[in-house]
């Protein structure tokens, strides 16, 4: 027992890295999926289109659900329309776009983990390439090669053509090769990127080392206490609602969050320099005076939703709605 309970905090503590890593290797099973059982190219004049909309389409899709799957996004847009003497703000806008540029760095590991995949699986590249009609490049797949080679290049994915099978096996080894060549160019640049990116991030960081190390363990157990209050909450306000309606009698009186607390905690939290608070929901416990009537509580300036980078976890654990 005490085994199993040391291997769940080391996967609560790096559920994280744990769901990065596990991104990319779902994608690569998706993309060897596809690929393999429907991926076929048509050796026609469609063979560019067909590839490139294959390589690029499903990684727009698993963008978008990124996007979707990030509650900092619903964070951002709920009710977003409806400030609107903020939304004319430049100021604000600006912030705004800040943190929408945070959510996009986080749903690109999967579109990216597809390209590169399939890159470095090549049969994509290789459609895209015999499919374009591109006189230079055709002279240099063909260099040496039969007058008929230019001609049919399109053909070879299908081994459709009248060359050499040797011929058609260094073409497309050489096509393929290339492909691999820019799959480990993207591998290797995101990682470069992400590297530079956390360390600066952590360069800028106001709070030490440890203490950032505490913020996340608080972040993670106010998400999972919020999440189960609410689901306790809402069953017994549930269960009250109905049994009064069958049975009916007056409610019992039941304290639920007015929707002004509710607004306040969902904000993004924003740090300051003279702040003791790891989260909106601490900042409203410890500043509320009259929690019935929460009018007060969480004023910051106006549009301030951006923080420090090494901060950026803060609000990823907030409930999603």
């Amino acid at each position: 027992m005490d085994k199993f309970k040391v291997l769940m905090d080391l996967v609560q503590n790096w559920q994280t890295t744990l769901g990065l890593g596990l991104i990319p290797l779902l994608t690569a099973g998706a993309e060897r999926h596809f690929s393999t059982f429907a991926f076929k190219c048509p050796c026609s004049e469609w063979s560019f289109l067909y590839g490139t909309v294959s390589l690029l389409v499903p990684a727009a899709a698993l963008l978008l659900l990124g996007y979707m799957l990030n509650n900092k996004t619903w964070i951002l847009f709920t009710g977003l329309c409806l400030n609107k003497s903020k939304l004319c703000r430049f100021k604000y806008m600006c912030r705004c776009l800040g943190v929408f540029l945070q959510i996009t760095m986080t749903a690109m590991v999967a579109p990216v983990s597809w390209i590169a995949i399939a890159l470095l699986n090549g049969v994509y590249f290789e459609c895209i390439i015999t499919g374009l009609n591109f006189t230079h490049l055709k002279s240099f797949l063909c260099h040496g090669r039969s007058d008929s080679c230019q001609i049919e290049l399109y053909k070879l994915p299908c081994d459709k053509t009248s060359l050499k099978s040797t011929d058609r096996d260094a073409i497309l080894t050489t096509i393929r090769a290339q492909s691999q060549v820019l799959g480990w160019l993207v591998i290797a640049s995101i990682m470069l990127v992400s590297l530079l990116l956390t360390c600066v991030a952590r360069c800028n960081s106001p709070v030490s080392y440890l203490q950032l190390k505490f913020w996340k363990a608080y972040s993670q157990k106010e998400s999972n206490f919020l999440d189960c209050y609410a689901t306790k909450h809402a069953e017994k306000l549930a269960e009250r609602n109905v049994k009064s309606f069958f049975e009916m009698e007056i409610p019992e009186p039941l304290k639920t969050p007015p929707r002004n607390a509710w607004k306040k905690i969902s904000s993004f939290y924003k740090f300051g320099a003279m702040d003791k608070y790891y989260s909106t929901v601490h900042k409203y416990v410890e500043t509320c005076k009259n929690p019935e009537n929460p009018m007060g509580v969480l004023s910051t300036k106006s549009g301030n939703i951006s923080n420090p980078a090494a901060l950026d976890f803060v609000d990823e654990d907030t409930m999603m709605l």
